[in-house]
């Protein structure tokens, strides 16, 4: 049976050995108070955003809270033509995690991971699979522990 929500994301970070804390979240209604809550700022609350390619495979991308993925960029570190959010039944069945908890931790499909080079030595707050929930963790572990790619793909 599978896990559910932060369980999930709490037993993938152990089996690869990475520091999380799971921190509760109060219901906010934008980043910028989710920021405020967690007593970060909105550059260290990372948006975990599903990218669809053209052959139907993902790739999670690590976005800082201020910032947006630069289209060209991830194109250009992907070899790809074509990129695209896709809805959230399809992040839903591609992680198995709803928008607003998507998280690389527990996700299904074991994606590729590419983090924003801005968040290298950083403490980020991330989804943690389930609603009122954020993981807290070292963005150098996180990067390490997934074998993600770093590269500047956000403007």
């Amino acid at each position: 049976m599978e896990l559910a929500g932060r369980a999930r994301a709490l037993d993938d970070a152990r089996s690869r050995d990475l520091a999380v804390e799971i921190v509760p979240l109060p219901r906010v209604d934008s980043l910028e108070q989710a920021a405020e809550a967690l007593g970060v700022t909105p550059r260290d609350v990372v948006k975990t955003l599903v990218v669809k390619r053209s052959d139907d495979t993902f790739v999670l991308v690590l976005v800082p809270g201020d910032r947006q993925i630069a289209w060209p960029k991830l194109r250009s570190l992907l070899g790809a033509n074509r990129l695209q959010l896709p809805d959230a039944e399809v992040a839903l069945a591609a992680t198995g995690y709803a928008r607003g908890t998507i998280t690389p931790l527990g996700a299904r499909g074991d994606w590729p991971v590419v983090g924003d080079a801005s968040l290298a030595g950083r403490t980020v707050c991330l989804g943690a699979g389930e609603r009122g929930w954020m993981a807290r963790v070292e963005a150098d572990d996180l990067v390490r522990a997934y074998a993600a790619t770093v590269a500047d793909v956000t403007g």
